[in-house]
């Protein structure tokens, strides 16, 4: 009733991948042999045969006639089927109950698989920050042997304080000679200023020295002037007497 036609290939023709029943109708005809059981006994199948065992236990008894010792018969031959029909029921049963326990089982070793990805994860998660912290560490740990070779290659303290004593002292000198040029610079500044004034007051009295010398000069001018004057007038008058 469930069985499909296959095509055969023929001579010369390739063989292709071909399946006659889809996975589902698969799972119904094996579900449907191991409940008929037509595949697991040789002959008639089992589950047809407790059929006929039955048919004929109830026709039996049915009947009008005097057939107790035929029903006994027929009835311990019914039960002795129905105990070899069951069990391979039982053995199934055993089977299938120990499939569900190996699938119990499998589906906790799934979880705990689960479970050990993802704590491998968070391992891994933090093996990475731990990794970031490493570098950050290490590239700290660098940072502090370069300075420390700069360290290193300057010469000692007491080399460096004897050279800032030293230069403390030049610049203490220099401070001292810089105030020693300040204060000569502003005596300096002193003296020529004095020496500006005395300068101004010199050519002041030079000009009025020369401004009294042209005076003098002109008073004198006039005065010879003035005399010679006199004299010539003098002189025209003794020549008008004689």
């Amino acid at each position: 009733m469930l069985a499909k036609g296959r095509k055969v290939a023929g001579r010369g023709e390739p063989m292709a991948a071909h399946y006659a029943f889809n996975p589902h109708e698969d799972d119904v005809i094996i579900k449907h042999r191991l409940l008929t059981r037509t595949t697991t006994t040789r002959g008639e199948p089992p589950l047809k045969k407790l059929q006929k065992k039955f048919m004929s236990f109830a026709l039996e008894i049915e009947k009008d006639t005097d057939n107790l010792n035929e029903c006994e018969r027929l009835c311990k031959a019914f039960l002795q089927e129905i105990s070899t029909f069951e069990l391979p029921l039982l053995k199934s049963k055993a089977v299938v109950d120990a499939n569900l326990r190996e699938k119990e089982g499998f589906n906790e070793l799934q979880i705990e698989i689960q479970r050990q990805i993802i704590q491998a994860q968070v391992d891994i998660e933090d093996l990475k920050k731990q990794l970031e912290q490493s570098k950050i560490e290490r590239q700290h740990r660098e940072e502090c042997e370069a300075i420390r070779k700069l360290i290193a290659s300057q010469p000692p303290r007491s080399e460096t304080q004897k050279t800032i004593s030293d230069l403390e002292k030049e610049i203490a000198a220099l401070e001292a000679e810089n105030a020693a040029c300040v204060r000569t610079l502003d005596l300096r500044k002193k003296q020529f200023s004095l020496l500006l004034h005395v300068v101004d007051e010199l050519q002041n009295t030079i000009e009025d020295e020369q401004k009294s010398s042209v005076e003098e000069l002109r008073a004198v001018i006039e005065e010879q002037k003035t005399s010679m004057e006199d004299g010539s007038g003098m002189g025209s008058e003794a020549m008008a007497v004689d």
